[in-house]
């Protein structure tokens, strides 16, 4: 198995980027709720480097890693 590293300049855009559009537009990509993140993920992502933002958070926190945004999020403060 590799060394995997996250690219700390999209951790950082995942906490400082808002949602354009939708239910929660304004929120904060990394503050989306789990379900939120799913329904899009079913629809399909949109193009991009919205979808890759998206997808990211999508990953990150269905597979129980939020405290890293937490973390990131601490750090910017």
């Amino acid at each position: 198995m590799e060394n995997v590293k996250p690219n700390a300049n999209i951790l950082i855009e995942l906490v400082q980027t808002k949602m354009p559009y939708g239910k929660y537009k304004g929120t904060l990509i990394s503050d989306l709720p789990v379900y939120y993140l799913e329904w899009l993920h079913s629809k399909g992502l949109p193009p991009g480097k919205l979808g890759m933002l998206l997808g990211t958070a999508f990953e990150i926190k269905t597979n129980g890693l939020t405290e890293i945004l937490f973390k990131v999020k601490q750090s910017l403060r």
